[in-house]
């Protein structure tokens, strides 16, 4: 059954539950604060620009880590392997999860979590208001990656690829 809909005029839930019929890479974006390192599962992450390279991801205004991720003027951005779903699930509850992993600072300070699929170290270069998240840009300053199947988010379900 197919539902159509204003998401201004109708339940939340529906709007959220039709997003989440798009399946999204899972990634743990990380930052320095001057209380330690701080952690935060994401899936609001894309690529902006080849040339010069950007990203960009979404955190929630609502989150308790907020504040702290727009103060960064650098963060890590980790994309996850199907391997890495302890991790994911340990960053979305607790920001400092990090003694249960393998983890280094960067020459910047900034907390690098080992074995990802993907990572990239970025300069925060702008943040812009998107309705109950913010929209951060980061200027990608060194990258590392590695081949294995991705984490995957669907329909509020984790899991991975099975390519044809």
């Amino acid at each position: 059954m197919t539902q159509d809909f204003d998401p201004a005029q109708t339940d939340g839930r529906a709007f959220r539950d039709a997003l989440g019929r798009f399946g999204t890479g899972v990634t743990v974006i990380t930052c320095a604060t001057t209380t330690g390192p701080l952690g935060i599962t994401a899936n609001s992450f894309s690529s902006v620009s080849l040339e010069p390279p950007l990203v960009l991801w979404a955190p929630a205004k609502s989150s308790s880590r907020y504040p702290f991720f727009m103060a960064a003027d650098r963060f890590a951005i980790h994309v996850m392997g199907a391997d890495q779903f302890d991790l994911c699930r340990a960053f979305a509850r607790d920001g400092d999860a990090f003694d249960a992993f393998d983890w280094r600072r960067s020459a910047s300070g900034v907390p690098l979590i080992e074995g990802c699929l993907a990572r990239f170290e970025c300069r925060q270069v702008a943040a812009h208001d998107g309705g109950d998240h913010s929209i951060l840009l980061g200027h990608v300053e060194r990258v590392s990656s590695r081949e294995g199947a991705p984490l995957l988010f669907q329909g509020g379900r984790y899991g991975s690829f099975s390519a044809d």
